[in-house]
């Protein structure tokens, strides 16, 4: 497996890997159902370098998304092929990400779904507080 940028053309593509990954967990299928809009990934990430895609074979098993400015660094979306989970393809894009942000001198942040805490937190994550998204309440998280 290899980590690298996204390319423009492949937008679509991850987005509908955002979409089989969001469905596939069951609390949050009816409100996505309800809010197809959320599947969305802004190509201004794409081109700017801040969405990279974990491949292998050419095949893209999954993308983290992690919008870095001069003071943050922010993961704002992390998805992988749902019959992948647990292969820690997630955990080595996390990884990656936090490589870069160290690189500017900043930690990872990420506003998380108090369902994947436990994902994150093995991923090295702590919880420094809460935060209300349009779908409930989350975690805001660091590392």
């Amino acid at each position: 497996m290899r980590i690298r940028r996204a390319v423009s053309a492949e937008r679509e593509a991850l987005e509908e890997l955002q979409r089989r990954a969001s469905l596939a967990i069951e609390e949050y299928r009816a409100a996505l159902q309800r809010h197809p809009d959320a599947i969305h990934l802004p190509a201004e990430q794409i081109a700017l370098g801040q969405v990279h895609v974990a491949e292998e074979d050419g095949r893209i098993l999954g993308f983290a998304a992690a919008v870095m400015t001069e003071s943050s660094a922010d993961l704002e979306g992390l998805f992988v092929e749902p019959e992948l989970w647990g292969g820690g393809i997630g955990r080595a894009l996390i990884d990656f990400a936090v490589h870069q942000a160290r690189r500017k001198g900043l930690s990872l942040s990420v506003i998380a779904n108090p369902t994947a805490r436990g994902f994150y937190e093995k991923c090295g994550f702590a919880v420094e507080g809460e935060a209300q998204t349009r779908f409930g309440p989350a975690l805001r998280m660091s590392r």
